[in-house]
């Protein structure tokens, strides 16, 4: 049985039979940073509010996600950061778990100590620039070197030893610094398209709150479940778009992947529809979905596949089914005995109240109007993503120099 931590430590990683300019050199990670620090061992008191704990699953897309981050006390804080504190320049890299092997930024400004199963890097400035290794750590080519020997079988793991030892490409330090001014031109517009949608989630769910309505409504009455489900692995098509609890946390944009990736099978969406899951109703995964007629789309079972009456579009329906309100009820129905696979039966959802969204009229019209715009948000967020995650590669190989990755990226932002 082969472990994560015996993977390769040589001094190269395979760039794809591209030969990097010969003035880029390999230097262990250890070499290019200051101090590699573990997190401490022990579990973290949670408090309702103070300094970040920063946990795996708050790594996503190479990005600390702060909603729905856990907290800790100023006392924790203070134990929690004796061998390090995480300061602005340094990384977060998350070395066990599903989110194994993703580096990203301390947050700017923020507070935060590090949650079971992370590390701390802090790279040394006069050889590499920050952001630059966190594109490095987190490009496929490295992905493909860390996960290489993962075995299903037992849990991804890199101890301290091998996190020192990773390979790291050094362009000069005045070319990181444009590979990550380019690529972070990139990810800059996808934060702003991000908060952009949060605060037009934030209004409509203001305007649609319960408490400036007081009609109740089963959610049966004007929603319907979709059943209908395929194998992906019985499909011919080449791509699909699978809409997965991961792919809602990352960021609310379908993977678009093989189907023959997709191990079991899974709801069909074939027109607009309210994603819900039923996994841990009292974590807020309500997701509005206008699926891309050019590929299939596929739901994972873990979500209910919600279709509004005829007379109610995907956006009435998520500004209600959305509302903290109706997902605590729908917690307090759950059953499962462990806190992380608790589900609420459908027909337990389907029977919950909700405010009824056909009293809506004109504030109808701006729960929609805010609802294309969070839609068309995060569509470029994906569209700049998809550029950003092409451009990766091709520039940390040195198959494209900053020159011409900055033409390219020029008429997306």
């Amino acid at each position: 049985m082969t472990e994560a931590t015996d993977i390769s430590t040589t001094g190269t990683v395979s760039l794809g039979g591209a030969v990097p300019p010969a003035e880029w050199s390999w230097s262990p990670l250890g070499e290019v940073s200051l101090g590699v620090y573990d997190c401490p061992h022990s579990t973290p008191t949670l408090a309702e509010d103070g300094p970040y704990l920063v946990r795996t699953q708050d790594i996503l897309s190479g990005a600390f996600r702060m909603a729905g981050a856990a907290k800790v006390s100023r006392e924790t804080y203070l134990e929690r950061i004796k061998r390090a504190e995480p300061a602005h320049g340094d990384l977060l890299y998350s070395r066990e778990g599903t989110y194994f092997g993703i580096a990203a930024e301390v947050p700017q400004g923020e507070e935060v100590c590090l949650g079971q199963r992370m590390v701390l890097i802090r790279p040394n400035a006069s050889v590499v620039n920050y952001r630059y290794l966190r594109y490095w750590l987190n490009s496929s080519f490295m992905a493909s070197h860390v996960n290489g020997s993962k075995d299903g079988s037992v849990a991804a793991r890199l101890n301290l030893p091998t996190i020192r030892k990773l390979p790291t490409l050094l362009p000069r330090l005045v070319e990181q610094e444009a590979i990550a001014a380019t690529l972070g031109a990139l990810d800059d517009k996808i934060a702003v398209n991000e908060r952009i949608a949060a605060t037009a989630d934030e209004l409509a769910l203001t305007l649609a709150s319960s408490e400036r309505w007081e009609k109740r409504i089963r959610l049966g009455e004007i929603a319907a479940l979709s059943k209908v489900q395929q194998v992906p692995q019985e499909m011919s098509d080449d791509l699909v778009d699978h809409y997965s609890l991961p792919a809602f946390d990352a960021g609310k944009a379908p993977e678009r992947c093989s189907p023959l990736s997709i191990k079991s099978g899974k709801f069909v969406v074939d027109s607009p529809a309210v994603l819900l899951s039923k996994l841990n109703p009292e974590i807020p995964r309500v997701w509005d979905v206008v699926p891309d007629n050019s590929v299939p789309s596929l739901a994972s079972t873990e979500f209910l596949v919600l279709v509004p009456g005829m007379e109610l579009s995907t956006h009435d329906l998520w500004s209600v089914v959305a509302q903290r309100r109706f997902l605590e009820a729908l917690a307090s129905k759950v059953t499962g005995t462990s806190k992380s696979h608790q589900r609420v039966r459908p027909a337990e959802v389907m029977e919950t109240e909700v405010v009824d969204p056909r009293e809506f009229g004109e504030v109808g019209v701006q729960i929609r109007s805010l609802a294309q715009s969070i839609l068309v948000a995060r569509h470029e967020s994906k569209t700049l993503a998809t550029l950003r995650d092409m451009l990766l590669p091709q520039l940390m190989s040195g198959r494209i120099r900053v020159k011409d990755a900055e033409k390219i990226v020029e008429g997306h932002v």
